[in-house]
């Protein structure tokens, strides 16, 4: 009778450790195990203990082999892991850029970055900045895509925005030959002839400049796809949070501009850094 208690304090003890190591289903073999059958006598079930406990120990090196896989991954993408570059980053978010949340859609599809210019006809920095961005286009990454959305605060932005969708409609269908020298000419008109463009007849005047036909204006001036793109934009430039042109806003997750930056160069600067962090496509 007594070997009979000592025995089945044994197996409690033994059942006990296994359920803190291992899984339950080891747990329910040692359970099934623990008592003897009524007619053995107390030396089988010792050894029936004996041979249990070795069992065990292997089922929890072999859990423990079959975890070791799964942390790998985790090591390898740590950053400072010894395969992983580090790259330091020039410009700071909240100094030199600003991080737009939720990250918002863009003017094209996803397949590149895309780096938008928020601006104005009338506004005499986006004036200045024009030839810098124009160069900047010339060697930007075959990945990224450069967009111009034009803001609209005001009426004068609005006729000077429905003018900009005219020209992108009208150069699309191969009306316009010469879309950048246009944009280009609608600069220069306001800054430096002192011609505003406040009219529909002052701006069509411009186009036939261009070779664009008094029908082939009015019919795009008037179109739906122009009045669609001009509220696209309106909606684009108060998600992105635009209170001053010009900004540049990258892949709508990113807002940055030349006064935080500190220069033209460092706004460039920063908008490679920017493409960089969401990975040329």
């Amino acid at each position: 009778m007594k070997h009979l208690i000592w025995i089945a304090a044994l197996l409690l003890a033994l059942s006990a450790c296994s359920k803190e190591e291992q899984p339950e289903s080891v747990a329910d073999e040692a359970a099934a195990i623990e008592a003897p059958a009524p007619d053995a006598t107390a030396q089988e079930a010792v050894e029936a203990a004996e041979e249990a406990a070795p069992e065990t120990l292997e089922v929890v090196e072999e859990s423990a082999s079959e975890e070791e896989p799964k942390d790998e991954p985790i090591l390898l993408a740590m950053a400072d892991s010894e395969d992983a570059p580090v790259r330091e980053w020039k410009y700071k978010e909240g100094q030199h850029y600003d991080r737009i949340v939720p990250t918002q859609q863009t003017v094209g599809s996803p397949d590149k970055v895309e780096v938008a210019e928020i601006f104005e006809y009338s506004c005499p920095h986006c004036f200045d900045m024009d030839p810098h961005i124009s160069r900047w286009t010339e060697t930007m990454d075959p990945g990224v895509r450069f967009v111009r959305i034009p803001a609209i605060f005001n009426n004068l932005d609005a006729i000077h925005a429905q003018a900009f969708y005219t020209g992108e409609v009208l150069a699309r269908n191969g009306v316009l030959a010469d879309l950048d020298a246009l944009h280009v000419a609608i600069f220069t008109e306001f800054h430096n002839r002192r011609n505003r463009l406040t009219s529909e007849s002052a701006i069509q005047k411009l186009f036939q400049r261009f070779g664009v036909s008094q029908a082939d204006f009015d019919k795009t001036w008037k179109s739906f796809e122009v009045n669609q793109k001009m509220r696209i934009a309106q909606d684009l430039v108060r998600r992105y949070g635009i209170s001053k042109v010009p900004t540049v806003v990258v892949n709508g997750k990113y807002r940055t501009s030349a006064s935080q930056t500190g220069s033209y160069e460092g706004l460039f600067e920063a908008i490679d850094e920017l493409t960089a962090r969401e990975g040329i496509r």
